[in-house]
């Protein structure tokens, strides 16, 4: 190439980086400039490489969680991935420097892998314009020009390489070739931050430096910190990963409350974030919610973890959502008269249902449960469902005659508030540190070593939330023991009821426990899934304290749900938590005439044990 030539390349260089900078420098000083998160840590580093190693060099929850369209992703990842090292041959032949060429051995072979990858990637990037444009999945909504410009630029790339193996390099129609190639590499550049392939840039740092631990909520720092109430509480870890959102819909595709008709579109809180520091910056006093983001739709998230599952860049959601109702709940901006009563409910009651604690008292002397001493094994968590209400005390009177029988004992304590979870997920910080701090003195004064509980709700907050409140409570989910001891749980014979299980979502995304329940099930039953189980599982609709507020625009999410259990055909719904059994119970019975028996998995070993004992006697 001429020496002019190579000016005209250098000045267009340097254009096209100028125009990435533009933006992306304006999207690194947003992130840079946002509040330090209080909780970041690097240690330890290797799981942090691993994951990055892993989730974006294998793509492996780009094609885990949508087999073709994931595969094709990274073909197309891939495939860039090698051309790397072929565009910096390419610029370098454009100033008369290559340190590849086709003669040798090593760039003959390079070459043809890059040549192979083109038709990969071109193949790849055709088939995915096709789905967005033509089939139009609605959780890509809305289309966007910008996403068919950049599919063609990356097919034009592809095959303005693969023309390079036609005609001679150094001819009038291979420089011909060497320049679209290039103005289509330059062309590129500066659409990268853009657009939503920002996330080329960074989803690697997003993952690599995305906060330890599922959906954890982040701690409260000082006396002015409320949570998610302006552009000044945002932090750097959720201004980075709301630059880093890709929109490919897989939080929406999921979201329990999304699929049944309500406005929460956990993309659309990403993408509001973006849209509020782009117009405000994070030092803005403007409230968060208002023109991008709406409180009504993060007052309708279950938490159920899906959309935090799904995400392949790295982006945690619900801390994000938790956060911002923590800014309208702590700073009273939240008006729901149900959310209100609720809390004043707690406050006095100590549970969440509003009975007396002296009933819970009742409860105890009528069954006989004995108190904890410090003398025995486990300290029996009740939760307010198992203290009050009259299919959670069915559940845990099933799961007190599963541990007699193998033997274990036991002891619930004298006084027993709510973990909290309600209040946690619904942002009420104060109230949560109160009931944290209340039960914490009275396990430390009851001496307990380790606790057993039939709700994965209070499991999750004992185990992991209390921790902001110095706790450190070994707890375990009933199903996790009794799957260790299914050994010496009674099996049915050849009479097996047809029996699916619904996966709790603080059982199943919380602690990655999926196996387990199915383990004791599968002793008395024939095991089913329905179509959307374990870590895809949907969600009951009861968590993140939306048992506790009646309020549900658009189809009811447990409806959803039964309507999918029933489908199946199954004698027996089993569960495995007193959330889902209660907001089930009700879903079935508006789904059929006839529902199903619905049945915690406590429930199905004690009907064992009680009917071998029968036929022993008979």
């Amino acid at each position: 190439m001429s020496w002019s030539g190579q000016v005209v390349l250098l000045i267009a260089i340097l254009v096209s980086v100028g125009l990435f900078w533009r933006k992306f420098g304006r999207a690194l000083r947003i992130i840079l400039a946002a509040k330090p998160d209080a909780d970041f840590h690097l240690r330890p580093i290797w799981p942090r490489i691993r994951k990055v190693v892993w989730e974006v060099g294998a793509q492996s929850l780009v094609i885990a969680q949508r087999p073709l369209p994931g595969l094709a992703h990274a073909i197309v990842f891939w495939g860039f991935c090698v051309f790397a090292l072929v565009t910096l041959n390419h610029f370098a032949l454009g100033f008369g420097h290559p340190f590849l060429s086709r003669e040798g051995h090593f760039g003959r072979v390079f070459f043809l892998i890059a040549a192979v990858f083109a038709v990969g990637v071109a193949i790849a990037i055709a088939g995915l314009a096709f789905r967005r444009f033509v089939i139009r999945p609605k959780w890509l909504e809305p289309l966007s020009p910008e996403s068919g410009l950049i599919a063609f630029l990356i097919f034009a790339l592809m095959i303005t390489y693969l023309a390079t193996f036609f005609v001679p390099e150094d001819s009038t129609a291979g420089w011909a070739v060497w320049w679209v190639h290039t103005a289509v590499l330059l062309f590129f550049l500066p659409l990268i931050p853009s657009t939503k392939h920002m996330h080329l840039v960074l989803s690697p740092v997003t993952i690599f430096l995305e906060r330890d631990g599922f959906s954890k909520i982040p701690p409260l720092v000082g006396d002015e910190d409320f949570g998610l109430v302006a552009g000044k509480d945002v932090t750097r870890l959720v201004a980075l990963q709301s630059y880093t959102c890709v929109e490919c819909g897989r939080c929406t595709e999921h979201c329990p409350a999304n699929n049944t008709g309500k406005i929460l579109n956990p993309k659309e809180i990403i993408l509001g974030t973006r849209h509020y520091l782009n117009e405000f910056g994070p030092k803005s006093e403007e409230p968060l919610l208002g023109k991008y983001l709406s409180m009504d739709a993060a007052f309708q998230c279950t938490t159920c973890g899906a959309c935090e599952f799904q995400c392949p860049v790295g982006i945690q959601h619900l801390p994000i959502i938790v956060g911002l109702r923590r800014g309208a709940v702590n700073t009273g901006k939240w008006e729901s008269s149900y959310g209100s009563e609720m809390f004043v409910t707690l406050e006095r009651q100590g549970n969440a249902l509003g009975f007396p604690p002296s009933d819970r008292e009742k409860f105890i002397e009528k069954t006989g449960l004995p108190y904890f001493d410090g003398s025995q094994e486990y300290c029996l968590w009740m939760g307010c469902l198992g203290s009050f209400d009259p299919n959670g005390r069915k559940i845990l009177l099933s799961l007190v005659d599963v541990l007699k029988h193998l033997g274990i004992s036991f002891g619930v304590l004298r006084t027993e508030k709510c973990s909290g979870d309600p209040v946690r997920r619904l942002g009420n910080d104060y109230l949560f540190g109160e009931l944290a701090q209340g039960n914490l003195e009275t396990i430390d004064e009851a001496g307990v070593k380790k606790m057993v509980s039939i709700c994965p709700h209070c499991v999750r907050t004992i185990g992991e939330d209390w921790k902001e409140h110095g706790g450190n409570v070994a707890i375990e989910h009933h199903s996790e023991l009794l799957a260790r001891f299914r050994d010496k749980l009674p099996q049915n014979g050849a009479d097996q009821k047809s029996t699916v299980f619904h996966d709790a979502c603080y059982l199943g995304r919380y602690r990655g426990i999926y196996d387990q329940p199915r383990e004791v099930i599968a002793r008395y039953g024939k095991v089913v899934d329905p179509p959307r189980a374990r870590e895809r599982g949907f969600c009951c609709g009861g968590g993140g304290g939306l048992m506790f507020l009646g309020e549900e625009s658009g189809k009811r999410v447990n409806l959803e749900r039964a309507q999918e259990l029933v489908a199946t055909g199954a004698s027996v719904v089993a569960a495995a938590c007193p959330f889902c059994n209660s907001m089930l119970r009700d879903g079935l019975a508006a789904a059929t005439a006839t529902p199903p028996e619905l049945l915690d998995v406590a429930q199905i070993a004690a009907a064992a044990i009680a009917r071998e004992k029968m036929e022993k006697v008979g």
